[in-house]
């Protein structure tokens, strides 16, 4: 599956790391020292299940590079929500499914108010993860 973590923060790049351990096709959408951290050293996850290391692992900075992808994860903060809904219309064909795991009961209606609400899917999770430090990820929850 191709996949677009929009946000790869502590819960984005926590979930995309799983999901590229598990083999599946995975770019991270990051900005400033944690995008060239990822580009140049892989994504690493320290958690309480077991660290690992995502390397190689694709990381940009503009969706538009990305192309379209079967999933996409919004992992913003919340106050991001309508920059990112207007940003991810390149990452989507008409299967495309959109899964926001923010805070806040409305991400799903504000993202589907501008790529249309037939992509999205509502999500949860009750996740402890941060940005440790420019491409290390902490997990903390159990």
């Amino acid at each position: 599956m191709k996949i677009a973590i929009f946000g790869a923060g502590g819960v984005g790049g926590y979930y995309g790391a799983l999901l590229a351990r598990a083999g599946h096709e995975v770019t991270f959408i990051a900005r400033g020292a944690h995008l060239r951290a990822i580009r140049e050293k892989g994504l690493q996850v320290k958690s309480v299940f077991g660290d690992f290391l995502v390397s190689p692992a694709k990381a940009l900075e503009h969706p538009a590079d990305v192309g379209p992808v079967d999933l996409v994860i919004v992992a913003t903060k919340t106050y991001h929500i309508e920059e990112a809904a207007n940003a991810l219309p390149p990452l989507l064909h008409p299967e495309t499914v959109i899964l926001p795991l923010q805070n806040g009961v409305d991400a799903a209606e504000r993202i589907g108010a501008v790529v249309g609400m037939e992509h999205l899917v509502g999500g949860a999770t009750w996740l402890s993860a941060a940005i440790e430090s420019p491409g290390v990820i902490g997990q903390y929850s159990q």
